[in-house]
């Protein structure tokens, strides 16, 4: 691809749009973000507090703990963080540095003055809104449709900041529509890696780090561990799934080690890279080629993701993980034919994955991924594939993508509801 090419610019673009970095999940950093955004259109710290949010919010931030908070879980935990010791200007990193002593004033402050939390009417499917109270002045700080997306401003009723939102149905966003897989495999092949390797050397280092963490420290359900543990550390098919698997198994409880996120979400970028990382170390790869294979997962997994929305009842790392298996394809040698068969196989396998919420058991689903991917894999290197016609499997890699993405977005709505409701008793 050349670099007139106005995909090339498009591609770069979403690289460095979408790896960026988060400490915590994803939905409750977004949360004492748009906190610490209230704060400081307050001036001072609020008396009183209400978060307004959508469904696909609770249901992603009422079970994860949410890191520099002394082990809390929770919307309120989220929204009193950022108040209390959440810079605004570091977005999804807003509350990576907390001192000790902020640590107690947020439980101080959660004791003497609960924060309400109340489920938005007529509320996208992401959004957040807070509302915070003091001295008689008021702010409200309004996201949607994006983790940093803010959209709305005030103070004492006054408009300081607005941004018109998109139709709910407008799907992708512009560049997002250039995305296809020949295209990512051409870029993978041809782009500059002066041009990407910034995003994903970054990625490399910070995603194996908390992944290292999640195999030797104690972290939620330690799915990671409990792979290597059982299966040992000989098969690079193991590794692939433990050390993503490890990854989440930190950041859903609550590790303070930052992730290199992937379409919004810290799971969906440990899923796509790791296990690209650990086929590069086993093949003894060269630093260039797991750049190129991580830009072809990642772009993938973009290219997935962005047909079925930010939030879902389909689980995201479904996704990522078959875009695991095209970097995987890639480092190995793999053509577009085979990289083609290997997304298809892939989605064909776990696709329907319900999401019901970030939690421990999300660093299983992860393992469930990757392994999917790599079966998918190995079914294309054996000449072996999934038809179109059989189930939601269409005629090439585009139209099967595209029928994921109708399955994710308007087919499980319905479920998306009924998750809900079952995790809030309702």
């Amino acid at each position: 691809m050349q670099k007139t090419d106005p995909r090339y610019a498009a591609y770069t673009a979403i690289l460095q749009k979408h790896l960026r970095p988060a400490m915590g999940c994803t939905e409750p950093i977004a949360i004492a973000y748009a906190a610490a955004v209230a704060r400081r259109v307050l001036g001072v710290l609020p008396q009183r507090a209400q978060v307004w949010v959508s469904g696909n919010i609770i249901k992603n931030a009422m079970a994860v703990t949410v890191p520099n908070t002394g082990g809390r879980k929770g919307i309120d935990a989220a929204c009193a963080a950022g108040l209390i010791a959440g810079d605004a200007g570091r977005e999804l990193q807003v509350i990576a540095d907390v001192s000790d002593a902020q640590r107690s004033e947020i439980s101080d402050y959660l004791a003497r003055q609960p924060i309400t939390v109340s489920l938005k009417p007529d509320a996208r499917l992401f959004d957040i809104l807070v509302q915070a109270e003091a001295n008689g002045h008021h702010a409200a700080v309004r996201i949607a449709d994006r983790h940093t997306n803010v959209v709305e401003v005030e103070r004492d009723g006054q408009s300081l900041y607005h941004r018109e939102l998109e139709a709910q149905d407008a799907g992708q966003e512009a560049d997002e529509r250039l995305l296809t897989i020949e295209g990512i495999f051409d870029f993978a092949n041809t782009c500059d890696l002066a041009d990407v390797q910034a995003e994903i050397q970054r990625q490399i280092a910070c995603n194996s780090a908390i992944a290292q963490e999640g195999l030797s420290g104690r972290w939620g359900a330690s799915v990671g561990k409990v792979l290597l543990d059982c299966y040992g550390t000989s098969d690079v098919r193991i590794r692939a799934r433990a050390y993503a698997a490890a990854g989440s198994d930190a950041r859903m409880s609550g590790c303070e080690m930052p992730v290199i996120i992937n379409s919004g979400s810290g799971n969906q970028g440990l899923t796509v890279s790791l296990p690209v990382i650990q086929y590069a170390r086993e093949l003894h790869a060269p630093a260039g080629l797991l750049i190129r294979a991580l830009v072809m997962a990642n772009l993938t997994a973009i290219r997935e993701k962005a047909l079925i929305g930010t939030l879902s009842a389909y689980c995201g790392a479904i996704s990522a993980g078959c875009a695991a298996g095209a970097g995987i394809a890639y480092i190995c040698g793999g053509d577009l034919h085979l990289i083609n068969h290997t997304i298809v196989n892939s989605l064909a396998i776990l696709s329907g994955t319900i999401c019901d919420g970030a939690k421990p058991s999300c660093a299983a689903k992860i393992a469930s991924a990757v392994d999917a991917a790599i079966t998918g894999y190995q079914m294309a290197c054996a000449g072996k594939e999934f038809r179109g016609g059989e189930g939601i499997v269409k005629k090439g890699v585009e139209n099967t993508i595209a029928s994921v993405g109708r399955l994710g977005k308007d087919g499980m709505k319905q479920t998306d509801e009924e998750i809900l409701k079952i995790m809030i008793d309702c």
